[in-house]
Parts: C-alpha cells; sequence; structure tokens
C-alpha cells in the first residue's frame, strides 16, 4: 500500500460507492462513509463509535483526521475529517449486523 492511496470501493447492486483511504497498513472511513457502507443513520453510526471506543477500543489508536475537499457551494473547502480504522469499521460491521436485521453492503473484512 502507498501512503494515502484511494481505493474505489463500489456494492455488487451499483448502489453504493465509497472512495476508501489506504495508509498505514490500513483502511480509513469517516462516519459518512460508514453510514452509507452499513446503510444505517450517521447519527447510529456516531453512537456506536463512542460506545466502541468507551468499551473496547479504548487504548488502540483507532482515529486519524485527513485533509478532505468537500463542494460547499461554489467553492472547494478543505477540512480536517475523522476517519477511523480498521478496527473500529470492524467494530461498527458486528454492530450494525446484530442491532437491526437489515441487509446492507459490506467489505471483506
Amino acid at each position: 500500500m502507498n501512503k494515502g492511496e484511494v481505493i474505489i470501493y463500489q456494492a455488487p447492486d451499483g448502489n453504493t460507492r465509497l472512495d476508501v483511504k489506504l495508509d498505514g497498513e490500513t483502511v480509513w472511513l469517516n462516519r459518512q462513509q460508514m453510514a452509507d457502507l452499513f446503510d444505517r443513520d450517521i447519527k447510529t453510526i456516531g453512537k456506536h463509535i463512542n460506545n466502541a471506543l468507551k468499551e473496547e477500543l479504548e487504548d488502540i489508536p483507532t482515529v486519524a483526521k485527513f485533509a478532505t475537499v468537500q463542494k460547499e457551494g461554489n467553492r472547494n473547502v478543505e477540512r480536517n475529517i475523522e476517519h477511523y480504522n480498521l478496527d473500529m469499521i470492524r467494530i461498527l460491521h458486528s454492530f450494525c449486523f446484530f442491532y437491526k436485521n437489515k441487509p446492507y453492503n459490506t467489505l471483506i473484512l
């Protein structure tokens, strides 16, 4: 993996597409990307992230900020957005699977 490399994941049904960051030998997704991936509300994802940080991942570094360019009106704005590594994605995968029996797109973890 190259530092800062981005790969594109597209669900088999073509409805979900994510630009996944690769850095430090792990993948990184932001909250919105995880909400899209698991077909959940971003507030639900935030709740599960907070629980995971308190209960399961308190001593493991799982969060990094990446500069992300987003379009706001007619201009492009660069913001530092929190992204979560594969450890967090795996925890959220289990939360989303067990808390709501609803099909969703998933990466092979």
